[in-house]
């Protein structure tokens, strides 16, 4: 039996979304649109993904 190192391993994008996913994501990002260098319009984005389970486990722990 041969022992493949982590790097050389394929690794799959449901493999890799399932392993972050499991203990969950922020995605941030800024977007501005502007016209000339006068900003028009700036949004500000931000995402938390989260298994339902361990978002439940974290709303029981909080004190309201």
């Amino acid at each position: 039996m041969t022992v493949v190192p982590v790097a050389d391993r394929p690794v799959a994008l449901i493999d890799l979304l399932d392993r972050l996913l499991q203990g969950g994501v922020v995605i941030t990002g800024d977007l501005v649109l502007s016209i000339a260098d006068v900003d028009l319009v700036r949004i500000d984005l931000r995402a938390v993904i989260a298994p339902v389970a361990a978002a439940a486990v974290d709303a029981a722990t909080q004190p309201l």
